[in-house]
């Protein structure tokens, strides 16, 4: 007789957030197989309530970066992730905040099911030291890097050529290049495939996520830069796929819709059954593949020449990104100095003596305090830092 799976016990960092709240969706659509252990959330009290009534067996953790004794919320949530009950931990907090805690859950030999860019982009190196050296494995949530996973399983490494990335181009793949500065944020944010939050969303305009999805895939796979492409696909049904070297390509399909790449990081290497709809292909008619616009999309080359350069440059590519999108969604910056002021940043940006924990947060914090004073009262741009 075949054994059932067994429960897993998740702790959750980023609850309130959209990739939490999906899986939250997925525990209670699934009880025998997954359970809440740890709920952790940022600045959303109200929502952390409410989710700490709805899963009562759950610890609820705070951890506003404002709160009185960060430090004591900062311990709090490195007990949950060496917590020796949880049995994944899910890493979907926004931005840098979510570095620290991944470390940890590492250094105790967790295994992570990971949805935060930048924990790669910024520190791949410090997490795959880490990996080795404590038996730990990262689970991509990401759509394109779980649907390459998916590609690989089964697979052996040297009969790998390149990784094939999927884009849609959001939402301005056919606008005119000259009619750039005039984006508003309602336009940035109407994305054609997906529903995320507004930060991703933007990413996507720009298309830096692809090229932050870029460096991800170096590190998560141990492929080089140069056997990493991306290409523009709109319908987003072909996730990503895998060119083999004998010329076959294996591609994994899969509706819009993040539930299917989460269950899949959460189950493995079991799958759950009934998660989504598969794609009606006779309904689809056609999909349609192009190259990727590096003048419409100049974000991506950023990228690649930061993880190529390694060291802190990576960590400052991706604050310098947050800070300008941020700025992009206060109405303090227009939509087309994003890009140039996150790479005005990597230019002038010191390089670091090391690469430790410590310098990767000091890069963050010179790469946003570099873009927000640039930025002038009429939004245009005024660098206040020496070069």
């Amino acid at each position: 007789m075949k054994s059932r799976p067994s429960l897993r016990r998740l702790a959750l960092l980023g609850a309130t957030g959209s990739i939490g709240r999906q899986v939250c969706d997925l525990v209670e659509r699934y009880p025998s197989r997954l359970a809440l252990h740890a709920l952790v959330a940022g600045s959303d009290a109200a929502a952390l309530e409410a989710l700490a009534r709805r899963y009562p067996e759950a610890h609820a953790l705070l951890a506003h970066p404002a709160a009185d004794d960060p430090d004591r919320a900062a311990r709090a949530i490195d007990d949950l992730m060496r917590d020796p009950e949880v049995d994944l931990v899910v890493i979907a907090a926004a931005g840098s905040a979510a570095l620290a805690p991944t470390l940890a859950a590492l250094e105790a030999g967790k295994d992570i099911a990971l949805a935060t860019k930048e924990v790669l982009v910024m520190a791949g190196e410090l997490v795959r030291e880490r990996m080795r050296r404590h038996g730990s494995q990262i689970f991509p949530i990401d759509s394109e890097h779980s649907a390459i996973w998916q590609c690989l399983w089964g697979e052996k490494e040297r009969a790998v050529r390149r990784l094939i990335l999927t884009g849609s181009g959001g939402p301005f793949l056919r606008r005119p290049l000259e009619t750039f500065g005039s984006v508003t944020i309602a336009e940035a944010l109407a994305h054609p495939r997906w529903k995320m939050g507004p930060k991703i969303t933007v990413d996507s305009a720009t298309m830096m996520n692809k090229g932050l999805e870029v460096i991800e895939a170096h590190f998560l796979f141990d492929v080089p830069y140069q056997a990493i492409d991306v290409v523009v696909h709109p319908q987003s049904v072909v996730h990503s796929m895998v060119e083999f070297v004998d010329g076959s390509i294996k591609a994994q399909l899969g509706i819009p819709d993040m539930h299917l790449p989460i269950a899949v990081a959460l189950g493995f290497p079991e799958r759950l059954e009934g998660v989504t709809t598969a794609p009606d292909l006779a309904t689809l008619g056609q999909l349609s593949f192009e190259a990727l616009d590096l003048e419409r999309y100049p974000a991506v080359a950023l990228a690649r020449e930061a993880g190529e350069r390694g060291g802190t440059a990576p960590a400052v590519l991706n604050a310098a990104n947050e800070e300008a999108v941020a700025l992009f969604l206060k109405g303090q910056r227009r939509f087309d100095d994003i890009v140039p002021s996150v790479r005005r940043a990597m230019e002038a940006a010191p390089p670091a003596r090391e690469l430790t924990l410590s310098a990767l947060v000091e890069a963050d914090r010179w790469a946003r305090a570099r873009v927000r004073a640039s930025v002038d009262g009429a939004g245009r741009l005024r660098s206040k830092l020496p070069a």
